[in-house]
């Protein structure tokens, strides 16, 4: 188990900026893919309190991850499963896990209450550039498909300062940009 703040700023693209943010950056030609699976209450109760759980299937591994809000960015708590657990997890079986269970408690969530809503694939281009992860994300859901960049920093100063100098030097409009997870659910078949 492991926790962190995560500080991060994201925008949408067109397939022409994502595209054009992939030859100028040192990106590696091909990108990793990764597949989030997505929790929920039937009375989405975590989206209710502004939170987020997953498990990412990257490399063979999966890590269940809670996002909640936090005063410097987003909390993450962190769990590894094993594959098993995680097909548990997947077809309603839901696996104990301390620290995650832990951390909902305090919104009055329980474990046995959280349903699998279904999946998002990305396909995720990285970066290290001026003490900044730089992230090209083409992901596809629900019949969608769609471009984002994401910058990744230690301090948010930092962080808002490169984010804005590329969005100004590369001439892309800067777009309110709702996080996966809410792309997610507001295209899900109702």
């Amino acid at each position: 188990m492991s926790q962190e703040i995560e500080i991060e700023f994201k925008n949408l693209l067109t397939k022409e900026a994502f595209d054009y943010l992939l030859k100028v950056f040192p990106f590696p030609t091909n990108g990793q893919t990764q597949v989030n699976y997505y929790f929920e209450t039937d009375q989405f109760d975590l989206q209710k309190n502004r939170c987020a759980l997953r498990i990412r299937e990257k490399n063979n591994t999966y890590q269940l991850t809670l996002k909640e809000p936090h005063s410097d960015g987003i909390l993450e708590t962190h769990e590894s499963l094993s594959h098993q657990e995680a097909i548990h997890w997947l077809t309603g079986h839901i696996i104990y896990k301390q620290r995650i269970d832990e951390q909902l408690k305090q919104f009055n969530i329980s474990l046995d209450a959280l349903k699998y809503y279904g999946s998002l694939k990305t396909i995720r281009y990285e970066a290290n550039v001026q003490d900044v992860l730089l992230v090209l994300d083409h992901s596809t859901y629900h019949g969608h498909s769609d471009y984002e960049l994401e910058i990744e920093a230690k301090n948010k100063k930092s962080g808002i300062e490169f984010f804005n100098n590329i969005l100004e030097q590369h001439h892309i409009e800067k777009k309110k940009t709702p996080n996966k997870i809410e792309r997610f659910f507001n295209t899900r078949p109702k």
